[in-house]
């Protein structure tokens, strides 16, 4: 009869039982979100729908007033009846400007806001005259009349100017109007725009009603948006 194998007490020795699998969380790698990604995701969408809802406002407008017709500046009359330099070079002068302003559209109204006048000779600025703010219908011509009086010291080259022209009795001035407007189509108005009017302008002296130098012709006067 074999002898009996000897009892094992619970030993096992069959292949190696892998020890149990631990799982670690690391911090940060959730699926959640914390405060600060949160308010950082919610401000971006923000900006983005600011942006994208800008861009389509500026893209309607555009798309509205694309085909705008120019506004139109003439100077159509003038009268300079003082244009004196003295013994010390102060320039004497007194110049009214007529000025028309032509809207063409048929359904863009302007709004002008600010109108600041200036009248300038050889570069030197002699004075700024501000005009009463106005609206423009559709079609419509409008006038300003600016007036300019003063006295102003002339220096270098402009002294110089002054004398070559003075024997014509035909001045180089130029006049400039600073804008604000705002253009109109129904209801919607458009932010407000700041262009520069340029007329450059070649002026007879007037005295007692008439021209020294023949008449002054009609110039139109450059846009600059």
């Amino acid at each position: 009869m074999a002898d009996k194998q000897a009892p094992l007490n619970g030993a096992y020795y069959g292949p190696a039982i892998p020890p149990p699998t631990k799982h670690y969380h690391r911090p940060g790698r959730g699926s959640g979100c914390d405060c600060f990604c949160c308010l950082f995701t919610l401000l971006a969408k923000i900006i983005v729908s600011i942006v994208f809802i800008l861009g389509l406002a500026a893209l309607i407008i555009w798309l509205i007033f694309r085909p705008i017709n120019k506004v139109k500046f003439h100077v159509t009359d003038v009268s300079l009846t003082e244009f004196n330099l003295t013994a010390n070079n102060n320039l004497n002068y007194k110049l009214a400007v007529n000025i028309t302003i032509r809207n063409p559209n048929k359904k863009i109204g302007v709004y002008y806001d600010r109108i600041d006048a200036r009248v300038y000779f050889d570069d030197v600025r002699l004075k700024s005259v501000p005009l009463t703010p106005f609206y423009q219908g559709h079609k419509t011509t409008s006038v300003l009349n600016p007036v300019f009086e003063g006295q102003q010291l002339l220096l270098g080259g402009a002294i110089t100017d002054y004398n070559a022209e003075k024997n014509s009795g035909v001045y180089s001035i130029d006049v400039k109007l600073r804008l604000k407007v705002r253009f109109r189509l129904g209801k919607l108005k458009t932010p407000k725009f700041k262009p520069t009017i340029k007329c450059e302008l070649k002026v007879p002296l007037t005295s007692s009603g008439s021209r020294l130098a023949g008449g002054f012709e009609t110039t139109k006067c450059d846009v600059d948006f």
